[in-house]
């Protein structure tokens, strides 16, 4: 959203600067039509550009992360998506539909942190636990349980593993669910004082 909004607003600004100065340029500077356009274009290229940094610059502010920061967030996330990617491949592999049903608030809970964090970058931290631990636990135990539940004839032995593997995933989805409130604390706390607040408005108003 951030960057579709800043060539958004690089092209609404440039596109304007771009004729305005092929128009000062070939008609007051007399100068010309080639000459005229190439520096329209660079010019209108420079404005982009600033605008580009100036969003770039407030959305970090906005964020409080550095350049640095934002950088190691960005590779996470995008170490990040094929592995939601694996999961849900291997969760929509297996036959069992009760199975996928009991799973499919784990990739929900998974894709609500994945869009929380891309669009507010600063939560990143917050859910750290998500991303270098319970993530890739949660990739792991789908594909074995995939894997397993794919062979035609299963033993004892078998069973047993893929049972113990369904009370794992049950686990990792309820660390991966207690990631989620961690990164959505801050608001889960202002809207809690927000409600608290009316609450003590109301009963004031009543007494008066």
């Amino acid at each position: 959203m951030y960057k579709l909004l800043t060539v958004v607003i690089g092209i609404f600004i440039a596109v304007p600067v771009m004729i305005t100065t092929w128009f000062v340029s070939f008609f007051a500077i007399d100068l010309s039509y080639w000459y005229a356009s190439l520096l329209s274009l660079i010019v209108a290229g420079l404005t982009y550009g600033l605008v580009s940094l100036i969003s770039y610059s407030r959305f970090l502010k906005k964020n409080h992360l550095t350049m640095k920061d934002y950088r190691y967030i960005r590779k996470n996330l995008a170490e990040a998506r094929p592995k939601i990617r694996r999961m849900q491949k291997a969760l929509f592999s297996i036959h069992h539909l009760t199975f996928i049903k009991d799973n499919m608030d784990l990739v929900r809970v998974v894709r609500k942190i994945y869009r929380v964090t891309k669009k507010e970058p600063k939560r990143f931290y917050q859910g750290s636990q998500f991303y270098f631990s319970h993530l890739d636990s949660a990739v792991e135990l789908t594909e074995k349980y995939a894997l397993l539940s794919s062979q035609p004839t299963k033993n004892k032995e078998m069973e047993l593993v893929l049972k113990e593997t369904r009370h794992a995933l049950k686990d990792i989805q309820a660390k991966i669910e207690q990631d989620l409130y961690d990164i959505l604390s801050d608001d889960l706390e202002q809207l809690q004082f927000e409600v608290d607040f009316a609450k003590h408005k109301k009963g004031l108003d009543y007494h008066e």
